[in-house]
């Protein structure tokens, strides 16, 4: 006989399972009630352990006056109306907060990101295993993450590596660091500048892809102190400054080079190389606006293009010259009056009275191509005009002088002696291989230089400190067919008022002057008038 159906189609199977949801339930419904207080729990834990550690750290002769704050906050505390119950509910918080579960966010998500990692791991094998080695870091078929402890990537590219490296590995020696570099450049994806970052202590070397800098800072009056001249902006996190800057989105600030110059300076005089079109006129135009200022300028330009034209007939502009007779005769006064100018105060020293005006006043001389131009006074039989230049450079820091001589990178073999010997500030523009910009700056930048770059982007470095990114700001010839509206005005409007009397540029207006009243153009400056050559 066939046993009785229970009633309802109840069967064993269904009351299991019917039972198993319900356990299921209740422990869910008991799991999001308990949570907060899971929570706390494991907070309290995480703090004490915290605690706990601190106190480890607290060295023996501090711990007696720890306790004894301690103790006097916690009776402040018990004093204070409701003190005891504040108190126990930002405990409660605090212990929420460090109790709640963390999501680890795992940066390489994909197989693609994880099958890259693994082959940079492999191809680093070569380079940092050893066969003597017992236990190797790098080994083929291994794994990455015993080697790489930080990864990101962005858009499927790598764009920030930690690494460490095995004790053997010979860090010190460039050659080495090298090698490593350019695998890790190549792999990591090349036309990107890269940061190495090398700890030796720790053995661990950290790869960092830069983003560029920004090049819509167009010429500007700068917030600067007298004696501060901006050569650039660089890095947010390579100078602990900032400028109000005005670009095409608005008013921002913007982290600044800035090129201290005058008496109490350790580098009075610059030195800017770079390729051509690398934007190495850009840098002395905005130089030479940014002393007129506060200063007097003398201008001699080599290449002959007329990039200073439109400075010619401003105030404090002495002399604009591009003929090998005018920039001699304007560079012989500049030393007479480099001179001038250290007798002057040597006078007001020994007789106890402040330096005159005309010697606190900055003289500025801005040389651009002087090897072009030496090559143009040598056909002529005329000295070299560098030879002039050694008196300001020499004394100019005493006199308040300052010398800037712009030259294309490879002439900068024929420039001399003593312009490089007393040049510390150093600025190397356009795209140059890090061999090159370590032979311009004294120092190789911790950065990998890219072939392709816009004018004005290069490396600057003052005296014996760090090398900086820069970005010229832009200053084109206003005069130019080819430059902006917009970034005319900003030049135009940097200007200097007119002085009232133009004067030429060549020698043969100068000779007509010398001919006519034996006077040149107007003079604006301190010290003996410039000859008629020079005006």
């Amino acid at each position: 006989m066939a046993p009785r159906p229970r009633p309802g189609g109840v069967t064993p199977g269904t009351a299991f399972a019917r039972g198993r949801e319900l356990t299921r339930t209740v422990a869910d419904c008991a799991a999001d009630v308990l949570h907060p207080f899971l929570s706390v729990f494991r907070g309290l834990g995480v703090l004490a352990g915290r605690g706990l550690r601190a106190w480890a750290r607290t060295p023996r002769d501090r711990r007696g006056p720890a306790v004894v704050l301690a103790g006097s906050c916690l009776a402040i505390v018990a004093l204070v109306p409701y003190g005891p119950l504040c108190a126990a509910v930002v405990l409660m918080v605090t212990a929420g907060w460090a109790g709640r579960e963390r999501v680890p966010v795992d940066t390489a998500d994909t197989d693609a990101e994880q099958e890259r990692l693994q082959v940079l791991y492999e191809c680093l094998v070569p380079y940092l295993a050893v066969p003597e080695d017992p236990h190797p870091l790098y080994a083929h078929g291994g794994d990455w993450r015993e080697a790489f402890t930080e990864h990101a990537f962005e858009d499927g590219r790598l764009v920030s590596l930690q690494l460490c490296y095995p004790a053997h590995f010979t860090d010190s020696e460039a050659e080495s660091r090298s090698r490593v570099e350019q695998l890790l450049e190549a792999k990591a994806g090349r036309g990107r500048e890269y940061r190495f970052a090398w700890d030796q202590e720790a053995n661990r070397l950290t790869v960092t892809v830069l983003p560029a800098l920004p090049d819509d800072i167009r010429a500007q009056r700068f917030v600067t102190a007298p004696g501060e001249t901006v050569l650039g902006f660089t890095d947010p996190e390579a100078v602990q400054r900032t400028l109000p800057v005005l670009d095409a989105d608005g008013h921002r600030d913007a982290p600044p080079v800035v090129w201290r110059t005058g008496r109490r300076s350790t580098e009075p005089h610059l030195l800017a190389l770079g390729r051509p079109a690398a934007g190495t006129t850009t840098l002395l135009r905005s130089i030479a606006l940014q002393a007129l200022h506060h200063g007097d300028v003398v201008l001699a330009d080599g290449g002959g293009s007329g990039g200073y034209a439109f400075l010619v007939g401003r105030e404090g502009v002495l002399a604009v010259e591009s003929a090998p007779a005018g920039a001699l005769a304007a560079l012989e006064w500049a030393a007479h009056e480099t001179e001038r100018r250290l007798i002057s105060a040597d006078q007001a020293r020994q007789q106890g009275r402040p330096l005159p005006e005309d010697v606190r006043r900055p003289l500025w001389i801005v040389m651009d191509r002087p090897t072009a131009l030496g090559h143009l006074a040598a056909g002529e039989g005329r000295p070299d005009p560098q030879e002039l230049l050694d008196v300001p450079l020499r004394h100019g820091r005493a006199a308040n002088v300052t010398v800037v001589v712009g030259e294309h990178l490879e002439n900068a073999g024929l420039l001399g002696a003593s312009v490089l010997a007393h040049t510390r500030a150093r600025v190397v523009l356009g795209p140059v291989t890090p061999e090159q910009a370590g032979t311009a700056l004294g120092a190789p930048p911790d950065s990998t230089p890219v072939p392709d770059v816009p004018p004005g982007r290069g490396y600057a470095r003052l005296g014996s400190g760090p090398v900086y990114r820069v970005q010229v700001p832009a200053t084109p010839d206003p005069f130019d067919e080819e430059t902006s509206e917009t970034e005319r005005q900003a030049v135009l409007a940097l200007l200097p008022r007119c002085d009232g009397a133009a004067y030429g540029t060549g020698v043969e207006q100068a000779a007509g002057e010398a001919a006519g009243d034996g006077s040149s153009g107007q003079w604006s400056g301190g010290g003996e008038p410039l000859p008629a050559q020079a005006t």
